[in-house]
């Protein structure tokens, strides 16, 4: 519906909205100077130091941490939603660190919005008596729009009613209880006789992959959602949109929040270190407005697609610039982190080349292919609509170093000059206010009962007001140009009229074509059908008798189931109490073998009484002849040791007293021997003694078989041998000194 154009140079205009502190004693390293201006400052140095070396930064409009969501919108969004209206585009960024506000600026909350709602309020608050029936504007899935009767939409309608199930909106709905505040705000003479559709799509851009957040996934709970990923393409008017994205047309600005809800529960978020909720995605909200003047009765829209006008409002929520050794990210999160800077990166190299493009006065290629991003929205940097960006700060001392590279972002952007082509529409010809109208004769037809065509014929299809008085036609030349703008008026409005005729019979003669080609079509598909119905009756017979077979078979196999299961059944109890009887022979045997083991035990203990009993009275028996050898051993010592011995001459013996044994002198002649305490002294020449042995081996020899019987009995009980034996041994021998030589 565009003919003229002209270009104007439109700047892109930066904004910046500070983000209020959470505690009143937090450090920071900005404030607003002005309205436009803001002063950065090292958390270094005090504030009240003199020497501090001041960044200075302007921007449009500067919002400080008390502005409120009504006042950004007011200033920002809202002439880019009356642009749209109109037939303009708009972009529109926030930019900023992660947790510095900007998703809180975008979507705000039910009870306070932000941009992206306030928007859909303000465009549905002026177009509420303008909206077109549903699916009068298709989409043809290469970034346009077609056209249809209001009767073909009705059938899409139907069409849409028998498959749309409205579960999952009920189930949002369900989940946004908190009640939602609207922005009254409306845009007043928006274009006449024009009726509009609204078209919502969502999208982000996660690690350089566009994904439709809006796109129908399979219902099967066992199958993971999957999203696919998107590619860009190029329209007819050279401008980029996301190839087979969904766009959906909403009548109601429930119906736009509902899909807007149903993408961010989609959209990826990540918990960091800085954010709990930090976007780990750029996300693409878009609004497209389309827009069609109505036919000369101001029914229905002019099915023709050159008046067909197409205008869309971007919201980009970009995901915040990070810095890992802050955010602490690692593995996914790192990834997702790179591939973000990345993008803003070469957000930032494209703006770069177009200011040195502008400056230098040089056609520099710019790289707008190098992220998905950029290349999306090239079009808007080379003219097709406004650009605008809110740079959103936290004012937290901790963030100075990131606050610094925004500034500059944000300066060099605003140094950036777009030549924007702005369209004016033209005026089709037809009878102003038809579509007010055609609205007023349907509301007076349901009071009075009459036809809306009797009530519109008289007054639609005309050729304008009457001719002039022609009396005066020479009069003055004012006249002549007046009945030239009259007649050339009558002879558009003629045309306009022909045209739509001509276009109305067009059309029915196309939809006649088509039904009747549906109507062939439809007799060959039934004629299929009715064979492929045939064949699968008899395929389902085939499979009856099938299923008659194998249901006997699997009769057969259960009954063979049944009986291997009942001798399991029994080989189970079989083996069940043969491990009992087991069982009980191993405790069988266990109890005779303990009860063996105590017999035995008893049996040995018996044993060993027997056995120191008879040892006992051995030792005492032993001990009693020890007793007597020992008295005789003292004996004959007393002998040995008496004071005074009587020796006779040779061959005189004198009897021993008690079998002692006894010293014979082997002198010749009786020698008076000197009586002497301890011991007996005499000349070895002239005495010699002689003991006599008889009586003291007939002592050992009797003691011997008793000594080898208590030997074995020791060596046998395994004891240590009876001590007497040492002290036989020892007491046995004559001490060496009481010996006196002979010869």
């Amino acid at each position: 519906m565009s003919s003229n154009h002209c270009l104007v140079n439109d700047s892109i205009e930066v904004y910046c909205r500070i983000r209020p502190n959470e505690h009143d004693n937090d450090s920071v390293c900005l404030k607003a100077e002005n309205k436009n201006t803001i002063i950065l400052f090292s958390p270094e140095i005090p504030l009240n130091t003199k020497t501090i070396k001041e960044i200075h930064c302007s921007f449009k409009e500067v919002f400080n941490a008390d502005a409120s969501q009504k006042q950004v919108f007011d200033q920002i969004c809202l002439p880019l939603v009356e642009d749209v209206l109109f037939g303009g585009n708009g972009l529109i960024f926030t930019y900023g660190i992660t947790s510095s506000g900007k998703t809180y600026t975008m979507t705000g909350s039910p009870q306070d919005g932000g941009l992206l709602p306030r928007s859909l309020d303000v465009i549905f608050n002026s177009i509420k008596d303008c909206q077109a029936a549903k699916f009068v504007f298709k989409p043809d899935k290469l970034n346009a729009f077609e056209s249809q009767s209001t009767s073909d939409a009705k059938l899409d309608q139907q069409r849409e009613m028998r498959m749309f199930n409205k579960t999952a909106m009920k189930t949002i709905r369900r989940e946004r209880s908190l009640e939602r505040f609207l922005d009254n705000t409306a845009i007043n003479q928006l274009p006449p006789d024009v009726n509009f559709a609204v078209f919502i799509s969502y999208v982000e851009i996660y690690n350089n992959y566009i994904y439709d957040l809006l796109e129908e996934l399979s219902t099967d709970g066992k199958k993971k959602m999957t999203f696919n990923s998107k590619m860009l393409r190029e329209d007819a008017a050279h401008n980029m949109y996301v190839f087979g994205v969904t766009e959906n047309e909403v009548k109601t600005v429930e119906e736009a929040l509902d899909l807007f809800y149903k993408g961010q529960m989609r959209r990826r978020v990540s918990n960091t270190a800085l954010n709990t909720e930090s976007s780990r995605s750029h996300s693409i909200f878009t609004i497209r407005v389309v827009q069609a003047p109505l036919d000369p009765q101001g029914a229905e829209i002019l099915l023709n697609k050159e008046f067909i006008t197409i205008s869309q409002l971007s919201l980009v929520d970009l995901a915040g610039s990070e810095r890992c050794v802050r955010t602490k990210s690692t593995g996914q999160k790192l990834r997702e982190a790179g591939n973000i800077n990345a993008s803003l990166m070469a957000l930032r190299n494209c703006i770069e080349c177009v200011r040195e493009s502008q400056t230098l006065g040089i056609n520099k290629k710019v790289p707008y292919r190098e992220s998905k991003l950029t290349h999306l929205f090239k079009s808007f940097f080379e003219g097709k609509g406004k650009v605008r960006m809110i740079i959103c700060v936290n004012p937290l001392a901790e963030y100075f170093d990131e606050i610094v590279h925004v500034m500059k972002f944000a300066e060099l952007t605003q140094d950036v000059i777009i030549q924007r082509l702005v369209s004016t529409p033209i005026q089709v010809g037809l009878t102003p206010g038809r579509g007010k109208l055609y609205r007023e004769a349907i509301k007076k037809s349901k009071e009075e009962g009459i036809s809306v065509t009797d009530i519109l014929a008289p007054t639609v299809y005309s050729l304008g007001p009457q001719f002039p008085n022609l009396n005066n036609i020479f009069a003055d030349e004012s006249d002549y140009l007046n009945l030239i703008d009259c007649l050339c008026n009558r002879q558009n409005r003629r045309n306009i009229l022909v045209n739509d005729l001509q276009n109305k019979t067009d059309e029915f003669r196309k939809n006649l074509l088509a039904v009747d080609n549906e109507n062939s079509k439809l007799k060959e598909e039934k004629a299929v059908l009715r064979q492929n119905l045939e064949a699968r009756n008899l395929k389902a017979q085939c499979l009856e008798n099938k299923l008659i077979v194998f249901e006997q078979d699997n009769h057969i196999l259960k009954k063979q189931l049944s009986d291997y299961q009942e001798e399991l059944e029994n080989t189970k109890l079989q083996l069940k109490n043969t491990n009992k009887l087991l069982l009980d022979q191993r405790r069988e045997v266990e109890n005779y073998r303990i009860k063996m083991q105590e017999k035995v035990a008893v049996e040995k203990e018996r044993m060993r009484r027997i056995m120191a009993k008879r040892l006992a009275e051995k030792q005492a028996e032993l001990e009693c002849k020890m007793c007597i050898t020992d008295e005789k051993f003292r004996q004959l010592r007393e002998i040995l040791n008496s004071d005074d011995w009587d020796c006779a001459g040779d061959g005189v013996n004198q009897p021993i007293a008690d079998n002692n044994p006894v010293l014979i002198p082997s002198v010749p002649s009786i020698i008076k021997m000197p009586k002497s305490k301890s011991t007996l002294e005499m000349p070895s020449s002239e005495v010699r003694f002689l003991k006599t042995r008889s009586n003291s081996n007939f002592i050992v020899r009797n003691m011997e078989p008793s000594i080898r019987d208590a030997t074995k009995i020791f060596e046998k009980e395994n004891m240590p041998p009876f001590p007497f034996s040492k002290r036989t041994a020892s007491e046995s021998q004559v001490p060496p000194s009481k010996i006196v030589k002979t010869g």
